[in-house]
C-alpha cells in the first residue's frame, strides 16, 4: 500500500514539473487570476504547485492514475471552495484573466478531464467541490437537497437515516461524487423501477459562465434539461441538486450466484439477456464476468419468497433457491452491491477514500440478442486471458423504457442492456499499459457486429477519449469535430445540447477535451 502512495505522488510531482515549463508564458494571467481570487476567497483555500498541500489536494480524489502520468498537464491552481460564492468568484476571475475552469466533485472521472488535460499548453484552474457536501432531507415532501461534492454513499446513508423506506436511484460505487454522476445521467440498481438519477432531479443551483447563481426558474428549462445528463463542465458549475426520493420496502432481498464455464455460464448469460430486460420492475439482475466466472447479482424490492417464485417463473435455469437469499434493508443492499458482503456496517458508505489504480473503461449498448456463438467466441478469445477485464452487463427495460430518449440528454432508453468493460491494474509500465489497452480495444472491436451502431452508443459517465477529442475552430470548439464523439454519447440530443451551449456559454469558457461545443450560427 505504501508503494502505491509513493508512486502516485511521484507521478504528480513529475507532471507538475512538466506543466510548469509549458505554462511559464501564461504566468502573468495566472498571477492576476490568483490576485483576483484573493479578494473573495481565503488564501488557505487556494493551492498552487508551489504550495505544500497542492499535491495532496490534487490526489485526494483522483482515482485513475493514468490521468496523472508524466506529460499530462496539471492545474495551475486548485480552489477548494466551501460555499457557492467561492464558485462565483472563481468563474468571474477566470473569465476576467483568461484562466479556464474545470470542476471536480469526486474524481472517478474515467479520463481525468475534471483535473488534468492532455494538451501541453493548456492552463486551467480546478474547482474542487469536495467540501460542498451538505445534504438536507425533507421527509414530508420526500425530497432532498444535496451539494455536488457529497458522495453517493453519503446520500444513501443520509436518506436511509431520515427514513428506512426512502431510497434514491443512483450508481453502485459509494465514493462517486454526486455532481459528476448526476451530470452524466446516473444509472443504478433502482433504474428499472424509478429511472436514472436525473429522472428524479427536480431543481438545481448553477453558477453560469457570467458567475450568476441560478435555480430552475431563473436558468430556464433549456439549461435545466442540459445539465441533467449532458455531461459535466460544459454549461456551468452545478453546486447543488434537489432530488425526489423514492419509496423502498423495509425489507429487500439480494443474491449473488456464480457459475463457471463448466457450470453453463455461457448458456446462462445467453438466457439472461432474454429475460433480464423484461423482468418485473422490482427485480434488477446484472451479470459480472470476472476471473473466468459469471456472477449473477440481484436486488429485489421485496422478500425472499416472492423472489424465488419470480426466478422460477422467468429464469429457472439459474437454479436460484431460498438458500441463496439474503434479506436486509435497502441501504444495507447498497453496501452488499459494492462490497459483496452484508456484514459491513452502513457507516462504510461514509468512507470517502478512493482506490487509486490505473484503469481504462469502455461502454456499449446491446439492442438485439447476441448469439450464443458470439459469447463463446468472446470468452475463448478474450475472457480467458490473464489480462482480461471485468465485464458488466446491466439490464435496462422497466421504467427506463417508458421515458422518451429526448426527455433528458441521456438517450439510451430503448436498449436491452448496457455492456461495460473495466480493466484496472496497480503497477505502472509501458508493457502493462499496452497489454491492457490492447485487450480493451480488441474486445471492443470484436463486439462491433453485435452492439449498437450508427452511431455506436456510449454512456457519457464512461468517458472514453478513444472516441475522439475536441479541436478549436477560431477560439471555440469545432462543432463538426465534436460530433464524432458527441453523437455516440448523446445521439440526436447532441445538436440540442450544442444549441443550449450557444445560449449560455457562447464564448466556450467551460471546455475540455470532450465538452459540448457551441452550435454554429446557421
Amino acid at each position: 500500500m505504501a508503494r502505491r502512495t509513493i508512486s502516485s505522488h511521484l507521478l504528480v510531482a513529475l507532471c507538475i514539473l512538466s506543466s510548469a515549463r509549458a505554462l511559464s508564458s501564461a504566468s502573468s494571467d495566472v498571477d492576476a487570476f490568483i490576485g483576483c481570487l484573493s479578494t473573495a476567497i481565503p488564501s488557505n483555500l487556494v493551492k498552487t504547485p508551489g504550495t505544500n498541500s497542492y499535491s495532496e489536494l490534487l490526489m485526494s480524489s483522483v482515482q485513475n492514475l493514468r490521468a496523472v502520468l508524466p506529460g499530462t498537464t496539471m492545474p495551475v491552481v486548485i480552489i477548494a471552495v466551501t460555499e457557492p460564492a467561492h464558485v462565483q468568484a472563481t468563474v468571474v476571475c477566470g473569465r476576467r484573466h483568461s484562466v479556464r475552469i474545470r470542476t471536480r466533485s469526486g474524481g472517478h472521472d474515467y479520463e481525468g478531464l475534471s483535473y488534468a488535460s492532455i494538451h501541453p499548453r493548456e492552463h486551467f484552474a480546478v474547482l474542487d467541490l469536495a467540501e460542498l457536501r451538505a445534504i438536507h432531507i425533507n421527509t414530508t415532501r420526500s425530497e432532498a437537497w444535496v451539494e455536488s461534492g457529497a458522495t453517493i454513499g453519503e446520500l444513501y446513508y443520509a436518506v436511509a437515516s431520515a427514513n428506512q423506506t426512502f431510497g434514491f436511484p443512483a450508481g453502485n460505487c459509494p465514493t462517486l461524487g454526486v455532481g459528476g454522476h448526476l451530470s452524466g445521467g446516473g444509472f443504478g440498481a433502482l433504474s428499472r423501477k424509478y429511472g436514472l438519477s436525473v429522472d428524479n432531479v427536480i431543481d438545481a443551483v448553477v453558477v453560469d459562465a457570467e458567475g450568476r447563481l441560478l435555480n430552475r426558474s431563473t436558468m430556464g428549462e433549456d439549461l435545466f434539461w442540459a445539465i441533467r445528463g449532458g455531461g459535466g463542465e460544459s454549461f456551468g458549475v452545478v453546486v447543488s441538486w434537489k432530488v425526489r426520493l423514492v419509496p423502498v420496502p423495509e425489507t429487500v432481498t439480494v443474491f449473488r450466484i456464480s457459475r463457471s464455464r463448466k457450470q453453463s455460464a455461457i448458456d446462462l448469460i445467453n438466457k439472461w439477456q432474454l429475460v433480464a430486460p423484461v423482468l418485473p420492475r422490482d427485480l434488477y439482475l446484472r451479470v459480472l464476468v470476472q476471473n473466468k466466472q459469471a456472477a449473477f447479482i440481484a436486488l429485489f424490492l421485496g422478500q425472499c419468497g416472492r423472489l424465488v417464485d419470480t426466478m422460477r417463473r422467468y429464469f429457472f435455469e439459474l437454479g436460484m433457491t431460498q438458500q441463496d437469499c439474503q434479506e436486509m434493508s435497502w441501504v444495507q443492499s447498497t453496501v452488499f452491491g459494492y462490497f459483496d458482503t452484508a456484514s459491513l456496517p452502513t457507516e462504510v458508505l461514509l468512507n470517502r477514500t478512493r482506490t487509486k489504480d490505473f484503469f481504462k473503461a469502455k461502454s456499449d449498448h446491446v439492442c438485439q440478442l447476441m448469439p450464443r456463438k458470439a459469447w463463446e467466441s468472446i470468452w475463448d478469445k478474450w475472457l480467458d486471458k490473464p489480462e482480461a477485464a471485468a465485464v458488466n452487463l446491466d439490464p435496462y427495460g422497466g421504467f427506463m423504457r417508458t421515458i422518451s430518449p429526448s426527455e433528458t440528454p441521456f438517450p439510451h432508453r430503448n436498449y436491452l442492456y448496457q455492456l461495460h468493460l473495466l480493466s484496472s491494474w496497480f503497477e505502472n509500465g509501458t508493457e502493462t499499459l499496452e497489454k491492457r489497452l490492447s485487450w480493451m480495444r480488441g474486445v471492443y472491436e470484436d463486439l462491433t457486429p453485435y452492439v449498437s451502431n450508427n452511431p455506436r452508443a456510449v454512456y457519457v459517465n464512461c468517458r472514453d477519449l478513444d472516441l475522439g477529442t475536441n479541436e478549436l475552430e477560431g477560439n471555440v470548439t469545432s462543432y463538426e469535430k465534436a460530433k464524432v464523439w458527441g453523437e455516440k454519447y448523446f445521439k440526436g440530443n447532441f445538436e440540442r445540447l450544442a444549441a443550449v451551449k450557444s445560449k449560455v456559454d457562447p464564448e466556450d469558457f467551460f471546455r475540455n477535451e470532450q465538452s459540448i461545443p457551441p452550435l454554429p450560427a446557421a
